[in-house]
């Protein structure tokens, strides 16, 4: 595993125990030698995340559309910036870099790119492994939403094994690691 994708928040006003977890996440990554690409944000949990990786002399890559940097939203600590034009050109990118996903906690943008990567994997577009960090028990309402998928049939029972959920920043790491294998030809139980 060369590179990890982290989708995190951009707010600065979430609790310290958040911001705690994503600078200490930045230094097991470093310390693992493991690159991080991110969204390039410089403050809240994606300029913690960062700094944590600076901290521990590791390389992060940061993807950021245009616009962003036109409203100075990029972070200057990220040891590579890519400047795409769209949204949905630095989520492909992020993706195509990365050996595998991890979701802290954030607000609608990274809900939706923890659910965009779990829909390509099972349309089986990727067979990387998504490691869920729910820290405070952040993550609860969405983990009963994709059970109630499950119970009405909106997903099947296999579709829960496209991601593992970690309640410990020191979980991350070996969750991805000892991933279950997941095969892009499993597309075929994409349709229920």
């Amino acid at each position: 595993m060369n590179n990890v994708a982290v989708y995190c928040a951009s707010s600065s006003q979430v609790r310290h125990v958040y911001q705690d977890a994503a600078y200490r996440l930045g230094l097991i990554f470093a310390a693992a030698g493991i690159g991080v690409v991110y969204g390039d944000g410089g403050i809240g949990l994606m300029g913690e995340l960062a700094r944590g990786v600076v901290a521990g002399r590791g390389k992060i890559t940061g993807v950021i559309p245009q616009f962003m940097v036109d409203e100075g939203w990029n972070n200057e600590l990220s040891t590579k910036t890519i400047v795409v034009k769209t949204m949905h050109e630095r989520k492909s990118l992020i993706e195509q870099l990365s050996d595998g996903m991890v979701a802290l906690p954030g607000g609608i943008g990274t809900y939706e790119e923890l659910l965009e990567c779990l829909t390509w994997k099972q349309l089986g577009l990727h067979s990387k492994p998504v490691v869920i960090l729910n820290t405070e028990g952040y993550y609860d309402p969405l983990l009963s939403a994709l059970d109630r998928m499950v119970e009405e049939k909106f997903m099947r029972p296999i579709h829960k094994d496209m991601y593992s959920v970690v309640s410990r920043v020191e979980e991350v790491l070996p969750a991805l690691r000892n991933a279950k294998p997941w095969e892009t030809s499993i597309r075929k139980f994409a349709a229920i």
